[in-house]
């Protein structure tokens, strides 16, 4: 069945392939337009503009350009542009026969009095795009995300219909019944591998250098690859073009700054934060001191050379460390980085629809348990994952687009571990891995869209080989002005992943490795269907339904006793559920709710048991209102049903032979055994919190403030975290917390 699903991708791409390679009208031209912040050059993502006389439209894609193709030509349009908080601008084009007619727009700011803000075209851009599990945060959207101590993109994400975490201690998040190492992170195009400051209660991503985020939750398209469940696009600002400037803000938990501006033909983007106080962490960790220290630093440099038109050449960096130092012989040290260099050259072409784009990147991520002299095992992990990536799309006349890619990813391990019967294992390995991907976007159809395309793997991290092939379908229809059917169909592979444990209540680090010789890539098969509705101007409704299935899923063998034992077990997963969104947008109000009713399940060794982030409803309700003059005020509650644990039966005192060889006492070599039930049988009671936000803009002189008040947690709910094994003693969550932040900008 699985061959005949690829060969039928593989027919229908090369047909389609085919058919659009002849179609090119002679009296017909494309607009392409990049729309950037007049202020300070910056990209706007996910913006629109629109032909008005012809009714058709784009989107800005996340470099800040757009395409409409197939105008009839030797004729002049307007064009009306818009960003959502921005206002629009009219222009006059004229277009060209047989040329790319191109033009940069830049768009004004809206001032921070209460105003309605024009949407042009957005339906229009849009009706025909694949873009099913797909969330877009542009860059003033992420100025309005929740807030717990500080604004974090991860904590952001955790309100997205699909995405479940395992409590307020944790950024760490799980999407739709996938485990949280299937979660790829790109930052500008290359992979993180532990993008978690402090315990994993924070991204290491400051929100201050991000312009854009796009989230796939399932079924994304052929370009990304190597992770079964979704990925997270990050895109970073570029710095000010037009003049230098500086931001500094503090919370009770970082002080943090950015520097920009320009340099010849580009512009610059330095940041940096730190962690100063550990008071706030006492809230998340049950009133127990842990001392955290971490810090993050990013750099981005871009040119445009005036000789070279059309060509931006980046190179960036990011960096970040933490460090858990007990200051005590009897507590375990921790200690984990990363490390990441990268360049990018991208090229549009100077009289053709075609985007180029070359890439060359390190990144790296090292972490080590030091036990000292407590019962902790020591552990140890580096990884070194240096890639190139080479990339090509075509617009053509009809509207349909064609992207071609070749990726060379080369990868070393090393894991250094002992288990609770203290037998050590020292895996390394290394791998180079080829791959391909093809994907044709038939859109030449004003209500039906398709994307097909397949990744090709040439060669594997891994020393057992998966399938060559992994096709992907994504399909739209628009039946009408009220109603969009979207589906997809895809398979992914998966060779690297983390060795997790699902008794640990809170993580440290994951340790990375390429899935052991004795076991095949994990795969997994997305199924997924939705609709989409704008009821109203203002009102949408999504829906989607899934369903995955996950195979050669690695589980650690929690039985091993002889050093011959294998570390890890084939196991597999499934999950599935359908989830809701309800939006209204209509400033100075944005209404968001969004439902999910899901299921996940895992089994190891013929034992079937529910994943610890399995909840089967989840509600979340956020309201977000404009005052004016600088004014903004955010409401959000959030519920779900409880998540499963292995329930306590009882304690014996246990006989440790071990204690007596060591020079323990015979007669005092018994020590309190917990017994369990079976795994994760349990349920803890559900959950509940709302948070609240009030921010205030102003300008005095020749600095801007933001100031920022929230409250998380307003009524105190006593949400359970978990129970301690050793006595039984329940743990709560983050009790009432109020917090403030300030931002400065020169």
């Amino acid at each position: 069945m699985k061959k005949t699903i690829k060969h039928t991708f593989v027919l229908v791409f090369v047909i389609n392939l085919l058919l659009s390679l002849n179609i090119y009208s002679q009296q017909k031209g494309t607009l392409r337009g990049l729309v950037t912040d007049a202020n300070n050059g910056e990209s706007l993502a996910y913006g629109n503009a629109l032909v008005t006389e012809l009714n058709m439209g784009a989107s800005t894609d996340e470099r800040g350009y757009f395409v409409i193709p197939s105008i009839p030509a030797n004729k002049y349009y307007k064009v009306k542009i818009s960003y959502v908080g921005y206002q629009p601008k009219e222009i006059n084009i004229f277009i060209r026969p047989n040329k790319v007619t191109h033009v940069d727009v830049e768009l004004e700011p809206s001032s921070f009095e209460l105003q309605t803000i024009e949407k042009v075209g957005k339906r229009v851009a849009e009706k025909n795009a694949t873009d099913i599990g797909l969330q877009r945060i542009s860059i003033k959207e992420l100025e309005s995300l929740p807030k717990g101590v500080e604004t974090d993109i991860f904590r952001s994400l955790q309100y997205v219909p699909g995405v479940r975490t395992t409590g307020d201690v944790s950024a760490k998040y799980y999407v739709r019944g996938g485990a949280g190492d299937q979660n790829l992170v790109l930052l500008n195009g290359v992979t993180v591998y532990n993008p978690f400051h402090a315990l994993g209660m924070f991204s290491i991503f400051d929100p201050e250098a991000i312009n854009n985020v796009e989230f796939y939750k399932g079924g994304f398209s052929s370009e990304f690859g190597g992770r079964l469940s979704s990925v997270l696009k990050i895109i970073t600002k570029d710095g000010n073009k037009n003049k230098f400037g500086a931001k500094f803000s503090g919370s009770y938990l970082t002080a943090k700054g950015l520097i920009e501006g320009p340099i010849p033909n580009g512009s610059f983007m330095i940041t940096g934060r730190k962690s100063y106080s550990n008071d706030i962490m006492k809230k998340f960790m049950d009133d127990r001191d842990v001392p955290i220290d971490f810090y993050d630093a990013s750099f981005k440099f871009n040119i445009s050379p005036s000789f070279s038109p059309g060509t931006k050449i980046e190179v960036h960096g990011f960096t970040s460390k933490d460090n858990l130092e007990q200051n005590d012989p009897l507590e375990e040290d921790y200690k984990w980085e990363n490390n990441l260099f990268a360049f990018k050259w991208l090229q549009v072409g100077e009289d053709t629809p075609l985007f180029f784009n070359l890439g060359l990147s390190v990144s790296t991520f090292s972490g080590e348990v030091i036990p000292n002299l407590s019962s902790t095992r020591p552990k140890s992990n580096d990884l070194t994952d240096i890639t190139l990536d080479v990339d090509f799309s075509y617009v053509y006349d009809s509207k349909d687009e064609l992207s071609v890619g070749l990726q060379i990813k080369d990868v070393e391990t090393n894991l250094l571990l002992e288990n609770n019967k203290g037998i050590i294992s020292n895996v390394g390995s290394s791998g180079t891995k080829f791959n391909a991907f093809v994907k044709y976007e038939f859109l030449r159809f004003e209500n039906f869209g398709m994307d097909v395309g397949s990744r090709v793997n040439m060669t594997f991290l891994s020393s057992k080989a998966g399938s060559v092939l992994e096709p992907r379908l994504n399909l739209t229809y628009n039946f009408s002005p009220l109603l969009t059917i979207k589906g997809a169909i895809g398979f992914f592979q998966q060779d690297l992943s983390t060795l997790s444990n699902e008794d640990d209540i809170i993580t440290i680090f994951e340790p990375w490795l390429i899935t052991p010789d004795y076991l095949n890539p994990s795969s997994a098969t997305h199924y997924i269907v939705g609709l989409e509705s704008h009821l109203t101007e203002n009102l949408t409704l999504k829906m989607e339904a899934y369903y995955k299935d996950i195979q050669n899923l690695p589980a650690v063998n929690q039985n091993k006793f002889r050093a011959s034992d294998p570390d890890f077990l084939d196991g597999t997963g499934e999950a599935y559920g359908w989830e809701a969104l309800l939006r209204y947008n209509n400033d100075p109000i944005n209404f968001t709710a969004s439902y999910a009713n899901a299921w996940a399940y895992k089994e190891v060794e013929g034992w079937l048991f529910y994943p610890k982030y399995d909840s089967r409803h989840t509600l979340n309700l956020g309201l977000e209102i404009n005052l004016g003059y600088g004014w903004q005020t955010s409401i959000m509650w959030n519920f779900n049903t409880g998540l499963p644990f292995t329930k306590l039966t009882g304690y014996y005192d246990k006989f440790y032979i071990d204690d007596y060889f060591f020079g323990g006492n015979y007669f005092d070599t018994s020590r309190p055994f917990t017994l369990l039930d079976d795994k994760n049988l349990g349920r803890l009671p559900d959950y509940h919190r709302l948070d609240l936000s009030l921010t205030k803009k102003l300008e005095l002189a020749f600095m801007k403030f933001e100031l920022n008040f929230n409250i998380i947690n307003v009524y105190d709910r006593k949400n359970i975290f978990y129970f301690r094994r050793d006595t039984g003693k329940r743990v709560n969550m983050l009790p009432i917390l109020p917090t403030a932040t300030i931002k400065m900008e020169l």
